[in-house]
């Protein structure tokens, strides 16, 4: 007696992932769409991002030419990145488009420590002290006087300025 169509208990079944005509075609259209950032990125932001030669050769060729030479060249790429794993490619270019509004939204946050430091001075400088151990504390007392002092006499802000690029000094050095 033979067993038709039965498979042995310890076989294990594959599962079977359908994936409709649409749904590759926007996967597609999604790799070309990366592929076409990657072509508007300059040489020094295109470095860092994780590519083959192959792939890297095509981009650099891509922002050459112009016209329809240019969009046959974004459907090669296009056609290329379907073989390369977008992830690490994406989370790249992310980190590259993301590192501007991070700086923005710094530059914002030492602003408002400069504008603290000079109307509460000594508790915001002390906050200062703690974020930045190697901040000079008589610098940034002396700097705030004369901030309180340019604003009462409607001087020129120069102080307050200083302030900020200290704080930036700081900043950049941790």
């Amino acid at each position: 007696m033979s067993r038709k169509n039965k498979r042995a208990p310890w076989e294990e079944e594959e599962e079977i992932i359908w994936v409709s005509k649409t749904e590759m075609k926007r996967d597609m259209d999604a790799l070309q769409k990366l592929g076409e950032e990657l072509v508007e990125l300059k040489p020094a932001a295109l470095a860092k991002v994780p590519l083959e030669e192959d792939l890297l050769a095509a981009i650099q060729d891509a922002q050459r030419f112009k016209n329809e030479a240019r969009r046959r060249q974004l459907q090669y790429v296009g056609r290329l990145m379907r073989s390369v794993d977008p992830e690490p490619i994406q989370a790249a270019l992310d980190k590259i488009n993301n590192k501007h509004a991070q700086m923005t939204l710094h530059l914002q946050r030492l602003e408002k420590q400069r504008d603290a430091i000079v109307e509460g001075a000594d508790t915001e400088i002390e906050a200062v002290m703690v974020e930045f151990p190697q901040a000079d504390r008589q610098r940034l007392r002396q700097l705030a006087r004369q901030a309180k002092k340019e604003k009462s006499t409607n001087k020129p802000p120069k102080a307050y300025r200083e302030i900020f690029q200290y704080l930036k000094e700081l900043f950049n050095e941790e």
